[in-house]
């Protein structure tokens, strides 16, 4: 599966946006002016096809109601809008939610539309929405009993993953109680304890070997359960005494947990997978690896990845297209999504021989950031 497009409409922090998608996708822009609220669109499909959500859950536990995901900006159309094209096993679905919320604040369907190859397969409301006006609070997506037709549409978008490890979570998940799957780390240990044996053992060598170029006195990783049952990530350094040299997850460094995050969802399934600003807390050295990592995941695998970043040592890699580069702007009123490939100024400076972050980082940087430098004086 791989999002060929995503439109928005009142979403947050866009009133308009539609743009395609690459395989590799890289979204850049200040800070604040939305990267993760684009990525959550993507997530809000996913929650609303996703066997224990739908969208009453989805627009409300995470986002807080329809007001909190509505554009403040919003006027004249007040419904908001994700539409998403998706090439699934060659053939090309589209999906359409537009919802509003009614006077109990509950979101409503205003229209949904399923399309397959050009032809709509679902569109409501219909006459049964007509006859009974509850049936708008919930989509066709999320009904077994109705969408045989596009199941494979649902089965899909309920596998996108999100990723943001959090390692203060990963050492005590008791911090956060969330559910399964939990994209901050939760139960990151949980679901590596719930990987067959087979399967665990041959991704923890691989990701050990992987390791090893940033921190380079690690020899192995594996997962025990202590005597109370909780899983334990369990790392192996070089010591002089070789029993002295094991430590567990609450004392391996933020940048070694969230490197083995993202290694680890790397090798996990082929969905789409949401990344936010992977490089925090690595050294330049290895995010500038980073990109080449995932083109030849995406390879390998036809994974898609989307990533937001504020990395110019990611950014540095050579093999980044500019159809790959989504730029993030602020306006007074919304935040506008454009191509770098669709500036001219950008692919002029390409062209010159500037590496990708020279071209756009520059364009996102806030323009009084030297006013920092006088802070307290």
């Amino acid at each position: 599966m791989r999002f060929m497009r995503i439109e928005l409409h009142n979403w947050k922090n866009f009133l308009a946006v539609n743009v395609p998608l690459e395989q590799r996708v890289f979204l850049v822009g200040p800070n604040a002016v939305g990267k993760s609220n684009f990525l959550d669109a993507f997530r809000f499909l996913r929650d609303i096809a996703s066997p224990e959500g739908g969208l009453r859950r989805a627009v409300q536990e995470p986002r807080g109601g329809v007001s909190l995901v509505r554009s403040l900006y919003a006027r004249r159309y007040p419904n908001v809008v994700v539409d998403a094209d998706l090439d699934i096993d060659g053939d090309l679905w589209g999906y359409r939610i537009e919802f509003t919320q009614d006077n109990q604040k509950r979101p409503v369907v205003s229209k949904e539309v399923v399309r397959k190859n050009g032809d709509i397969v679902r569109q409501r409301p219909g006459d049964a929405d007509a006859a009974d006006s509850d049936q708008l609070l919930q989509t066709h997506l999320e009904q077994v009993n109705v969408n045989k037709e596009f199941r494979v549409l649902q089965e899909a978008l309920a596998k996108t993953q999100y990723l943001h490890i959090v390692p203060q979570i990963v050492r005590d998940p008791k911090r956060y109680q969330g559910g399964p799957e939990d994209p901050f780390g939760g139960d990151f240990l949980e679901q590596l304890a719930r990987t067959p044996a087979k399967t665990l053992d041959s991704r923890l060598k691989r990701i050990t070997d992987a390791l090893r170029v940033a921190v380079p006195q690690l020899t192995s990783l594996i997962l025990e359960r202590d005597a109370g049952g909780r899983p334990h990530l369990k790392g192996l350094y070089e010591h002089w005494r070789p029993k002295a040299g094991w430590q567990n997850e609450t004392q391996l460094s933020d940048g070694t947990l969230r490197l083995l995050g993202l290694l680890w969802k790397l090798l996990d399934g082929s969905a789409p997978l949401l990344l936010e600003e992977p490089e925090l807390s690595l050294h330049p050295a290895v995010v500038r690896h980073i990109p080449a990592m995932m083109a030849r995941v995406t390879r390998r695998s036809g994974r898609q990845i989307l990533v937001s970043t504020h990395s110019a040592d990611l950014l540095a890699d050579e093999g980044i297209a500019p159809e790959e580069v989504l730029l993030l702007t602020p306006s007074s009123e919304e935040t506008h999504v454009t191509l770098a490939s669709s500036d001219a100024e950008i692919v002029a400076l390409l062209e010159g021989g500037a590496a990708m972050a020279d071209a756009v980082l520059p364009r996102t940087a806030p323009p009084q950031a030297r006013q920092l430098a006088l802070f307290a004086d």
